[in-house]
C-alpha cells in the first residue's frame, strides 16, 4: 500500500498509524533474545507482526552479515534481494532494513513475539541441532536382551540402532 493511501485511509480511520510508519518513519525500539543474547535494538521498521531492522543489527542478533549475495552465516549464504524491495529487504527514506522474522521463517527457525513490548525471541536454528545430532554420541550402556545375553550399545557401532523404552510407573 503506498503511503498516499494509507494517508487517505487513515484519514478515513480505516489504518492504524502503525501500519503508516512502514513508508515515513521509524518505529520504536525492540529486544531480541536469541541463544545467551539480549540485544536491544534502538530502530526498528514498523510491522504489525515481523522484524525489520537495520542491517548492522542482524550481525548483533544472530552473527548473520547481509552481503551483496545474501544474507550469511559462515559458508552458508541464504539468497536476499537488494537492488528492490523484496520479502526479505526493504529501503525506506534512503534507509535499508532486513527482515530478520523472515529469515527465520526461511531457515526454519523458531520465534515468538510480545508485540505490546516488542520483544522477540529466536530458537536454536535446526541447522545448528543438526550439527548436535551428526556429532552426538550416546554413552555406553548394557542390558540383557530376551534370552538373557548381555549386550552393549557399543555392539552396534556404526549401525542405526532404535531403542525402546518402557516404565510402569
Amino acid at each position: 500500500m503506498g503511503s498516499n493511501n494509507a494517508v487517505k485511509l487513515l484519514a478515513k480511520g480505516l489504518v492504524v498509524p502503525f501500519f503508516l510508519g512502514a513508508n515515513l518513519a521509524v518505529a520504536q525500539g525492540a529486544t531480541v533474545l536469541y541463544k545467551e543474547r539480549v540485544v536491544e535494538i534502538e530502530d526498528t521498521l514498523p510491522d504489525a507482526s515481523e522484524l525489520w531492522v537495520k542491517p548492522e543489527d542482524l550481525t548483533r542478533i544472530n552473527d548473520f552479515e547481509l552481503k551483496p549475495q545474501g544474507a550469511c552465516l559462515a559458508d552458508l549464504c541464504i539468497p536476499v534481494l537488494q537492488n528492490r524491495d523484496s520479502d526479505m529487504f526493504v529501503t525506506r527514506q534512503g534507509q535499508g532494513w532486513f527482515n530478520v522474522t523472515g529469515l527465520a521463517d526461511k531457515l526454519q527457525q523458531a520465534w515468538a513475539a510480545d508485540y505490546d513490548d516488542s520483544v522477540f525471541s529466536f530458537g536454536v536454528m535446526p541447522l545448528e541441532r543438526q550439527s548436535f545430532f551428526r556429532g552426538g554420541m550416546a554413552p555406553d550402556f548394557e542390558l540383557t536382551d530376551r534370552d538373557g545375553n548381555l549386550v552393549s550399545l557399543s555392539d552396534f557401532k556404526g549401525k542405526q540402532v532404535l531403542l525402546l523404552t518402557w516404565a510402569s510407573w
